[in-house]
């Protein structure tokens, strides 16, 4: 953990109550809910705001999360644009299975890409609510989140200047590599699993097949497809852990996912133009506590889950809120039961979501080993979801994330 600078006290130091590092989806909207209550904070972001606004991530947003967005001002271009889904489709045996999960439980997902809902975070921080966002900054340090005075110092990107800042809390949020995580002390426990796989990451030039999510269960390798919008689709494809995009043509790519998403009573994949291929190694983490000192973790920094089950986001929007009205609480009414309590309540639900997207990753994953008596029990608890209806309520509730309590 960085010492302090032998400038620390300077003068022309700056100092906000909050600092927030890193300007995705959690840092944006613990900066929101700051603003909102009138609380000024610093948000720092190595990137320019174009490449937080475009860098491919994620799409899907859970229902609860959307509704959180609102209460607090933040949803109005989501709910104007964003797509509802009320079913998705497992493909196995060859054949198209719907699951219904609105018909079930009320609840549907939203599909709405992570580009879109930062460019959103980012205008009403910056451009509504005016607050203090810098962008490109380099070199960012943390000093001394152990103690009640810690500091954040960063290298200015347009005079090369080095620049301190004061504050209360540190909000880190600034990813899996950045250097909240890297600040973390001794004492800090991270639990990590290797699924030793590999997925194919494509984004294609072409209208989805179907409305729905699509996951395909094949002895090849699993696929799936992910709608982004009428033109845009977002596939995946098992691979192998640290294939390299190169490896795979177009057509291969094509062939493969006609292959692995084939239904006999569903018409075949339009495809278009592959304009992003990139393999990502699927595991988790979870760092525990996500609290140290002033310092306290939200998002990709404090856990990381697989693409397998469409649960990041969400998590780092749970993060966020329960962060946010944590640190208003506690500067506005000298509340810290928000403070006290934030690690314990959010690692309740990145438990919860963690094992749902172990069981997924096994449903996924389970015919294509070349393990007969794997296949077999795989294929097992598909056929139940579609036959019991307390195995579908249950699956529901963990695709959805709607417990009453986590």
């Amino acid at each position: 953990m960085t010492s302090a600078p032998s400038h620390f006290n300077s003068p022309s130091a700056e100092r906000f109550p909050v600092v927030v590092v890193g300007a995705g989806p959690a840092g944006l909207t613990v900066g929101n809910i700051l603003r909102a209550a009138g609380v000024d904070c610093l948000v720092l972001e190595a990137g320019t705001r174009e490449f937080v606004e475009q860098r491919p991530r994620a799409g899907v947003i859970e229902e609860w999360a959307v509704r959180g967005l609102e209460r607090r001002g933040l949803a109005d271009r989501l709910l104007e644009r964003a797509e509802r889904h009320s079913e998705c489709e497992f493909r196995f045996d060859g054949r198209a299975h719907r699951f219904a999960h609105t018909e079930l439980t009320g609840r549907h997902h939203w599909v709405y890409s992570q580009p879109l809902l930062v460019t959103d975070l980012v205008r009403e921080y910056a451009d509504v609510r005016g607050g203090d966002i810098r962008f490109g900054v380099r070199d960012v340090r943390l000093h001394e989140p152990d103690s009640d005075r810690p500091a954040v110092s960063y290298t200015d990107p347009d005079t090369g200047e080095r620049r301190l800042v004061h504050c209360d809390f540190i909000a880190g949020c600034d990813g899996p590599r950045g250097v909240s995580r890297a600040a973390l002390p001794a004492r800090a426990r991270t639990s990590r699993h290797d699924y030793g796989i590999g997925w194919l990451a494509l984004l294609a030039e072409a209208p989805p097949c179907a409305d729905r999510v699509l996951f395909g269960m094949h002895p090849g390798g699993f696929a799936g497809q992910m709608p982004r919008s009428s033109r845009l689709t977002r596939y995946y494809l098992q691979c192998p852990p640290g294939d390299d995009p190169a490896d795979w043509p177009d057509e291969r790519v094509w062939a493969e996912l006609q292959r692995r998403l084939r239904a006999a009573d569903r018409p075949p994949l339009t495809e278009g133009p592959l304009l992003e291929k990139r393999v990502l190694d699927m595991h988790d983490y979870v760092v525990e506590p996500m609290v140290f000192g002033r310092l306290f973790l939200a998002g990709d920094a404090a856990h990381l889950v697989a693409p397998i089950a469409a649960k990041g986001m969400n998590l780092a929007l749970n993060d966020a809120f329960l962060l946010g009205d944590a640190l208003v609480a506690h500067l506005a009414e000298g509340d810290d039961s928000g403070l006290d309590g934030y690690s314990a309540r959010c690692l309740r639900r990145v438990w919860e979501y963690q094992d749902f997207s172990r069981w997924l990753a096994e449903i996924f994953h389970g015919v294509s080993d070349g393990d007969s008596y794997r296949a077999g029990t795989t294929l097992a608890r598909l056929r139940r979801l579609f036959s019991s209806p307390a195995a579908a309520a249950a699956f529901a509730e963990q695709y959805l994330g709607t417990a009453d309590t986590y």
